[in-house]
């Protein structure tokens, strides 16, 4: 396999992340001799990644050309959940030019979920959003093996185990493609243009209807050896807790996540602790951690108790991590950060308590800024790294 150009892919993400930039002041932040650097943008030229953008301002002498990604690149992002599909549509730059959102259940399995996504980007290029898609990123909820680009033996999603998403992909739209677990790809958007921008050892966590964890060190996601790494919604935290998706018992993601929310409300409903999910309840056929979360802001007792009981079970795992690997922020994000401050204040709590002082002196545990759009956004950043390194 062809090992990818390290200056080209500088040259690449720089372009991606700060826009138009002059030759001169390319040559200026990659501190090379302005010959050579001229010498490589002619050769990303010629592959139709970079093109030149007009004029520079004078610095005095003569005026520097412009350069810029083509701006008829374009990326697909794909943020699969266990209970929705989002799709993007970037150009170079990763800004959005079409977007589509539906629910899709994982339990369909491959064939039909990649169909549906497989519709959506042909509907974007119907509707000419794009004419070719340089490349595709996608994530799943589940484990994945980034190097083979497959799902390995993932808990929520039957059907799916070692099934070729990534070639497949590649297959329908004769563009490289990348597939990776879905909080690694949100710690991916979070770290590009997200509340993490600056910071290269954090933790981000993902609370849906799984529970996940991304790992930032030194500047880069570590995934582990085969690709399992922040799979925290399995640490147990009751041995005496219920049975779990994966077999064990107890584990985190059985006792606090979207589904076990739901669980908790409705038994609180039924047993008349709480009036507000119980009239709730009388509506609909079941109920979920959004009801939870509006019914404490209306200040439900119960329903804050549950928020808490979440928070403080994720705050003793979280603790234990925070005492393991020293990170400097911790980002929570995915569907159940929308019960907002009451979790936060709870994680904050116990993290604090429970780590070192020198651990958590300056540890600020927030919440997502990206939100929704996390997920599509790391996507599509995969997706333009794995463009840049094929045409590097």
């Amino acid at each position: 396999m062809r090992t990818a150009d390290p200056l080209h892919l500088q040259l690449l993400r720089l372009l991606r992340d700060n826009g138009p930039v002059s030759r001169a002041e390319l040559a200026d932040q990659l501190q090379i001799p302005r010959p050579r650097l001229l010498s490589e943008l002619e050769r990303l030229v010629a592959t139709g990644f970079v093109t030149e953008a007009g004029m520079a301002a004078s610095r005095g002498g003569r005026r520097s050309t412009l350069v810029e990604l083509n701006p008829n690149l374009r990326f697909a992002a794909v943020d699969l959940g266990a209970s929705s599909v989002d799709v993007e549509i970037t150009n170079g730059r990763l800004e959005p030019v079409a977007a589509y959102t539906e629910a899709a259940d994982i339990r369909q399995g491959p064939k039909v979920i990649l169909h549906r996504i497989n519709e959506l980007l042909a509907k974007a290029r119907v509707e000419g959003v794009h004419d070719r898609l340089d490349a595709i990123g996608i994530g799943v909820p589940g484990p994945v093996s980034y190097r083979d680009g497959v799902p390995v033996s993932p808990p929520i999603m039957p059907g799916w185990d070692r099934f070729p998403v990534r070639e497949l992909l590649t297959r329908e739209h004769g563009c490289p493609a990348v597939v990776d677990n879905d909080v690694n790809i949100m710690a991916i958007g979070e770290r590009h243009g997200g509340v993490a921008h600056s910071v290269d050892d954090f933790l981000f966590v993902k609370l849906g209807t799984g529970v996940g964890c991304g790992i930032y060190l030194s500047g880069e996601v570590y995934r582990g050896i085969d690709g399992c790494a922040g799979d925290i919604g399995h640490i147990q935290v009751d041995p005496q807790g219920p049975m779990c998706t994966c077999g064990n018992v107890g584990c985190l993601e059985a006792l606090f996540s979207g589904a076990a929310l739901g669980k908790e409300a409705a038994v609180a409903a039924r047993a008349g602790t709480s009036p507000a999910l119980a009239e709730r309840l009388t509506q609909r056929s079941e109920l979920t951690a959004r009801d939870v979360a509006e019914c404490a802001m209306e200040g439900d007792v119960t329903c804050i108790r549950l928020i808490r009981d979440g928070g403080r079970r994720l705050g003793g795992v979280l603790a234990g991590l925070v005492s393991f690997a020293n990170p400097s922020m911790i980002v929570i994000g995915g569907g159940l950060a929308h019960l907002g401050h009451i979790l936060l204040a709870e994680i904050r709590s116990v993290v604090y308590r429970r780590s070192l002082p020198l651990a958590t002196g300056n540890l600020p545990v927030v919440l997502s800024e990206l939100g929704a759009r996390a997920g599509v956004t790391g996507a599509a950043v995969l997706a333009s790294n794995v463009a840049f390194e094929q045409a590097s």
